[in-house]
């Protein structure tokens, strides 16, 4: 299916690795112009690398944190007009909440709410000037089913999701859609992250966790971020401008929910 997106531009936040990454691959393999962002820049070039030998596409490096001005200026920069804007940043570590002091939750709705948001109001118009635009916000499963330690990040990406769900629907008839990605169990470096702190709290070794987890999931696996990449594309699309406010949760059937 042709996706419509040859010579589309992209900013992916947060895209140096994980499923940022597999967005920015999966948008440069349609023909994307790709403004890849990260915080360490040996990384990100390697990132940058790697898409332009797999994709032979335009890639741009911005590095910086996306949640400060700095970087926001940084990446609008290097792109004042994009046509695709995917949201992501990294959460909050695990933590029990009882440990969470005021700075540190300001920290986390600013990283996981405020500055999608931010990000979004930079863009919007100039998308509804040009009559398309395509918002892809990658939050988590954890908005729909809590996950008891990340009640920080949960919290701050169940508020973007309901802050931009009447948003969503004032701009889809300029043909500019904004809708969320729910990832699952993708092994990432934020999951093994959390084996091993599993690991230290119970003593149970990192592979029993990680096979257990892996039998637990309907799939009998984790997600391959490719598969999310091409989530995103599809949302990113021409095909997609009749899908707008949804959150679409990629997690192999984890979430028991009949609707």
């Amino acid at each position: 299916m042709d996706l419509g997106l040859t010579t589309r531009k992209a900013i992916i936040c947060a895209s140096s690795k994980g499923l940022g990454k597999a967005c920015a691959i999966a948008l440069a393999k349609e023909g994307c112009e790709v403004v890849i962002n990260g915080r360490h820049g040996e990384s990100l070039h390697e990132t940058a690398k790697e898409i332009k030998s797999l994709t032979g596409a335009t890639v741009i490096e911005v590095v910086g944190d996306v949640a400060t001005q700095e970087g926001q200026r940084d990446l609008f920069k290097a792109c004042p007009d994009p046509d695709i804007l995917v949201t992501n940043n990294h959460g909050p570590a695990f933590r029990d909440f009882r440990e969470l002091d005021r700075n540190t939750i300001i920290d986390g709705v600013t990283q996981n709410m405020v500055t999608p948001i931010e990000l979004i109001k930079a863009v919007i118009d100039k998308m509804v000037a040009k009559k398309f635009g395509r918002i892809v916000n990658i939050t988590s499963t954890s908005v729909y089913a809590p996950i008891a330690g990340l009640d920080l990040s949960s919290g701050a990406r169940a508020g973007l999701t309901s802050f931009l769900a009447g948003i969503a629907r004032t701009v889809v008839a300029d043909n500019v859609t904004i809708n969320n990605l729910l990832p699952g169990p993708f092994l990432t470096d934020r999951l093994k992250q959390s084996f091993a702190a599993a690991s230290e709290k119970t003593g149970i070794p990192v592979h029993e966790i990680v096979a257990k987890r892996q039998t637990q999931n309907p799939a009998k696996r984790f997600g391959n971020p490719e598969e999310f990449g091409h989530a995103c594309a599809f949302l990113c699309s021409t095909k997609s401008g009749f899908i707008t406010g949804q959150n679409l949760i990629i997690d192999g059937g984890a979430y028991l929910s009949a609707f």
